[in-house]
């Protein structure tokens, strides 16, 4: 599943609310091992939206 989601972000990075709506849905799907591993793949890979990365996972 993790491979997956950063596909699916990856693919609407362009697109801010997109990014909000799938970066929500992948957190509900990944277990919780791979959590921080994407957490900090997130980060370090769509900088522009650290606020919006942030706020979704303090939701969890």
């Amino acid at each position: 599943m993790l491979g997956l989601s950063k596909k699916v972000l990856k693919g609407v990075s362009f697109d801010k609310g997109l990014f909000n709506k799938e970066l929500r849905k992948s957190i509900s799907y990944i277990n919780k091992e791979d959590l921080s591993k994407f957490y900090v793949w997130c980060l370090a890979s769509f900088a522009m939206y650290n606020e919006l990365i942030v706020d979704a996972f303090d939701a969890v």
